[in-house]
């Protein structure tokens, strides 16, 4: 079974706990993951690129010399792809680059990932130190009692709230994610996962069911 180092809000080491073997324990299917990594990406992909055919461009109009006695090639239209100004022939136009992935693959994909930090000793349970204001400080300060600054860590949480968002999104290195809302690609990214006794939880109920 694999465990994780707990700390508490002060950064004291609480010692070792075990994760659940249902979502930090299962099959690690890579070519799942790899694919979820990518299909991530390419949704991030605004679609909004546009060029102007030759119905787009102005002018047009009158033909810009009769078609024959002149010498030069018969033209119809200075809108022509062919013509300096002209129109741009098969260029991209906005379209949706959202490729769909279902939900059991997904969740295969996002329990191999968590798996793969688990065998890697990567996983750490600490409960974030308490903030009344926004303030980074605390924070960062947290991070190197436990022993994780400088690295990629992605702190999960059931609820991240506000100011615990705001307070460390100023910290190179460092981001969080609400167990809802956990992707591949985020597990793939970091360096050592952080995750809460309230994500744990959620995140269980999320993976263990099938769901």
């Amino acid at each position: 079974m694999a465990t994780a180092r707990k700390y508490g809000t002060d950064g004291k080491d609480l010692g070792t706990v075990d994760l659940p073997a249902a979502i930090f324990d299962g099959e690690v299917n890579e070519h799942l993951i790899w694919e979820a990594v990518n299909i991530y990406l390419q949704n991030q992909r605004q679609g909004n690129a546009s060029s102007k055919n030759r119905a787009a461009v102005s002018g047009g109009g009158r033909k810009p010399w009769k078609q024959k006695g002149t010498g030069r090639a018969r033209a119809g239209s200075n809108t022509s792809p062919l013509w300096p100004g002209g129109g741009t022939a098969f260029g991209p136009h906005p379209r949706d680059y959202t490729v769909r992935m279902n939900r059991t693959a997904k969740r295969i994909a996002l329990i191999g990932a968590l798996t793969v930090r688990a065998r890697e000793g990567s996983v750490v349970v600490a409960e974030p130190p308490a903030l009344k204001e926004i303030k980074t400080k605390p924070v960062a300060e947290y991070l190197k009692t436990i022993g994780l600054s400088g690295k990629k860590v992605l702190w999960v949480f059931d609820r991240t709230g506000e100011a615990m968002l705001k307070s460390s999104r100023n910290i190179a290195k460092v981001a969080t994610a609400e167990s809802t809302s956990l992707h591949p690609y985020s597990l793939m990214k970091c360096e050592t996962l952080v995750i809460t006794e309230g994500g744990l939880k959620s995140l269980a109920a999320r993976l263990g069911e099938g769901k």
